[in-house]
């Protein structure tokens, strides 16, 4: 992802008004963050634990996503599976987190939604949390195609968002 300012990132949102945007709490470490290991950034809101954000580049544009997270979480016993970047963990670390479409659809309250990790931080996991059926294999080729497959999730589920 190419380095946003913050001015940037809160003009991003499409799924959420200019004064929402503005308020948003950023990341912790927003000014020291590694942005070509980026390809989404996410982040849950501190004063809101159940919102969160992601913003990603989608066909040169950066493009912000505001989520909401299910009120209740998986069994910590039970195996679950981000659907971002396909890491699988406890339910617990897994989360169904739903996102207002833009336009009218929105306005009338429709939404999308999809399990992503919990913490959001699906663009760590591709780096660190290699299956072991991939692990044989050179780590640097590993890391760049999860990376690019977890690339193309973002950009199809924010076109779903954006889908009227």
């Amino acid at each position: 992802m190419r380095p946003l300012s913050e001015t940037q990132v809160r003009r991003s949102f499409v799924n959420c008004s200019r004064g929402e945007a503005s308020t948003l709490t950023l990341p912790e470490g927003f000014g020291s963050l590694e942005w070509a290991e980026q390809e989404m950034l996410g982040w849950r809101d501190p004063k809101a634990p159940l919102r969160g954000y992601l913003v990603a580049d989608v066909d040169g544009e950066a493009v912000g996503i505001a989520v909401r997270a299910a009120d209740t979480s998986m069994s910590s016993r039970t195996a679950a599976m981000c659907l971002l970047c396909q890491t699988a963990q406890s339910g617990d670390g897994v989360s169904l987190f739903t996102a207002r479409r833009t336009g009218a659809a929105g306005r009338n309250g429709n939404t999308v939604g999809t399990y992503v990790c919990a913490d959001l931080r699906c663009s760590r996991r591709v780096r660190t949390e290699i299956p072991p059926w991939l692990r044989e294999r050179d780590p640097a080729e590993v890391v760049a195609e999860r990376a690019a497959e977890l690339h193309e999730r973002i950009a199809g589920f924010v076109g779903s968002v954006r889908r009227r």
